[in-house]
This record gives structure tokens, C-alpha cells and sequence, in this order.
């Protein structure tokens, strides 16, 4: 199944020539990677031009205005789409997400699964270099997330995962207005909710080294208030 690799870039030229040179190794026939950059004032969409001319597995998709991270993921699932992907995935830029464990992702899709998560919170699974306060931030984040939507999936904020190409032609990408980190929690909702299988994998996730990250005040009041929202949704019909 031919897969698509989506990189949302925003001031990542620290870290994507990086990621592509660690990730071509991985691509099998057909595989693609896609950068998404949102206008980078650093440069990054230039260094994903260079890195597109000089390898015809890797593709960029320029976009002007820097919108979030969920309307730059449904750009990239897209143009994916539209170019024939069977398996999309989308990952961090950053290196929070091991290169290494995209064949792992793909294998579980292929096997049957509608939604892979790399996940951190089932067995095996870790964040090996957090502090407590944002170990316990992040996980009663999840927590409450869980609780509200009633959902299983362990990981409903995890950024690491691959989509099977019907799962996204059904879920109504139109429909999803998150802008920030909550697009995490509605995909894998939206995906649940629709019946699709979804399994969770055990990864690790670690800090980024370089460049800074994107996380903000208004990031998470987004996910706190958009998870009831996404619950009223469900409940009346019209998620």
C-alpha cells in the first residue's frame, strides 16, 4: 500500500533536511514524503525545495498563511489523496516522533487497522525525558479527554499516526475546525466514532533538541473547551 508521510513544517530548519535523510532510507516503492510548509519566515520552505529537487520521492505543498496545525494537516492529507496514497501518516518534524518507527505504523495498517496511533500510553510505551508536572499535564489531559468523549483510545492527543486512505474520504475532513492540537483529538475521535478499527502502538516520544516548540496558552484552552464540543456534536447527531 503506498504511503504518504505528511510533515507540517513552521520554522523547522534546524530539523527537516534532518527527518527527510532519515526517513528516505524507510520509503519503500511508491512512498512519499510531503512537507507542509505554512510560510516560514526561517527559510524552511526553501530548504523543502531543495530537498524536492534533489529527491523525487519528496514533494512540498506552500502555503501562505500560517493557520495551525490542523488546517495544515487537512491541506496535506489532500494533496496525499489526490495523489493516489493509500496510507497517510502524519508525524513531527521535530524528532519527538523516531523515524524508526514508521515501518512499524505501516505494518500495523497493512495488517488491518483503519487508524494506527503511535501511542504513549498503552504498555510499552514512554516519554522518557519529561518532567512529573508535564508528565501529569499531559496525561489528565488525556484523561479528560477520554472521560467526556467516552472514548478507549488511550493516546487521543498523539500527533503520530496513519490513516488508511477510506478512513479519510469518510470522516468529512470539511468538518474538522480544530486549529491546534485538538485536531489530534477529533481525527482519532471523528475515526473511532465512524466505526473505522483503530489500534494503538507503543512508542517513545522525546523532546525536540533543536528549534522551538509550538505549544502555547492558546493551543491547550482549545482542546479543553473544543472536547465537550466534539462530545455535543456526537450526541446530537452532527459530528
Amino acid at each position: 500500500m503506498r504511503a504518504t508521510i505528511c510533515l507540517p513544517t513552521y520554522n523547522e530548519r534546524e530539523n527537516l533536511e534532518k527527518m527527510v535523510g532519515s526517513l528516505l532510507p524507510l520509503l519503500r516503492e511508491g512512498d512519499r514524503i510531503l512537507v507542509i510548509d505554512d510560510g516560514s519566515p526561517d527559510g524552511t520552505g526553501e530548504i523543502a525545495d531543495q530537498l524536492a529537487t534533489a529527491h523525487a520521492q519528496v514533494s512540498v505543498l506552500h502555503r501562505t498563511v500560517k493557520e495551525g496545525l490542523g488546517p495544515a494537516y487537512i491541506a496535506g492529507f489532500r494533496q496525499a489523496l489526490a495523489d493516489g496514497a493509500e496510507l497517510v501518516l502524519e508525524m513531527d518534524c521535530d524528532f519527538s516522533h523516531d523515524p524508526a518507527d514508521v515501518p512499524r505504523l505501516i505494518a500495523e495498517a497493512e495488517s488491518g487497522a483503519d487508524l494506527v496511533i503511535g501511542s504513549r500510553y498503552v504498555p510499552g510505551g514512554s516519554i522518557p525525558n519529561w518532567g512529573v508536572v508535564r508528565r501529569a499535564i499531559s496525561a489528565g489531559g488525556n484523561i479528560y479527554a477520554r472521560v467526556i468523549l467516552g472514548s478507549r483510545i488511550r493516546d487521543l492527543t498523539g500527533g503520530f499516526k496513519c490513516f488508511r486512505r477510506t478512513v479519510l474520504e469518510t470522516i468529512d475532513l470539511d468538518a474538522i475546525d480544530a486549529r491546534g492540537y485538538a485536531f489530534q483529538i477529533e481525527n482519532a475521535y471523528r475515526t473511532a466514532h465512524a466505526g473505522f478499527r483503530v489500534s494503538e502502538i507503543p512508542i517513545a516520544f522525546v523532546d525536540r533538541e533543536e528549534g522551538k516548540s509550538k505549544m502555547s496558552r492558546s493551543i491547550v484552552a482549545e482542546a479543553f473547551w473544543y472536547v465537550p464540543l466534539l462530545r455535543l456534536r456526537a450526541l446530537t447527531g452532527r459530528l
